[in-house]
């Protein structure tokens, strides 16, 4: 099976309280290198995943079998809507996993909460600014971007997607379709533990590494890598 195809269309799905525009950036290049069409989901701060998996099925509806992929919540997301339409992927591109199963005690869900709660003590624009006080340049201007097109339900947003509950042990390991899993070595909110557990269970992946810094220097490097592993697992 070729990914390279130019029929092969990819739909990527943001991180928790990220946006399209950020997905797009970090797919569009190599899926573009690939003779592939790519679609960034806007999340629905009313039903993040109900919005990612609407809009799954109706490219899949549209196009066929697809690529899913996503960043952080969106990879979990993907990556469980794929597992349910195995009959409708190609394969699946999932950058920084959040975490497994129980969201409860994972540092990802723990930091959508925390950033839930200053919000409704505070207010955008306070906690805009602490946020970008303690934040790589990159990510912060990402995340001021985002947050702000979300508000004022971006809240709830967030609430949403700490509760989510990600592919359990069980589920990764009757996982059938191709899966390419990058992991963060110095991202404390996506623990690289994740994503090496994520590779180690699922049948047929891979698993590339990646540092912040690099994220940083170009969002594009998340896309390059995994297309690049999803190739070699599908042809």
């Amino acid at each position: 099976m070729n990914v390279t195809r130019p029929a092969t269309h990819v739909v990527v799905l943001p991180g928790t309280g990220s946006d399209a525009e950020f997905a797009f950036d970090a797919f569009a290049a190599a899926v573009a290198a690939a003779g592939a069409t790519i679609e960034a989901v806007s999340p629905n701060p009313n039903g993040i995943v109900a919005s990612y998996e609407e809009a799954m099925s109706a490219a899949a509806h549209r196009h066929g079998r697809i690529i899913v992929g996503g960043i952080s919540i969106g990879a979990a997301v993907a990556l469980s809507w794929a597992r349910r339409h195995p009959q409708s992927v190609i394969g699946v591109l999932a950058a920084l996993p959040p975490w497994i199963a129980d969201p409860t005690d994972a540092p990802a869900a723990l930091s959508a909460r925390y950033t839930k709660e200053q919000l409704d003590a505070s207010g955008l624009d306070a906690v805009t600014a602490a946020m970008e006080a303690t934040t790589p340049h990159w990510l912060a201007s990402t995340l001021r971007r985002s947050w702000a097109s979300q508000w004022p339900d971006l809240p709830r947003a967030l609430a949403e997607a700490a509760c989510y509950v990600a592919p359990t042990l069980d589920e990764l390991r009757s996982t059938l379709v191709p899966t390419a899993v990058i992991g963060a070595v110095d991202d404390p909110v996506h623990p690289m533990d994740v994503a090496r557990t994520w590779h180690d269970e699922i049948p047929n992946s891979r698993l590339s590494t990646v540092a912040l810094a690099d994220i940083g220097a170009d969002p594009g490097v998340l896309g390059h890598r995994s297309m690049q592993d999803l190739k070699s697992l599908v042809d």
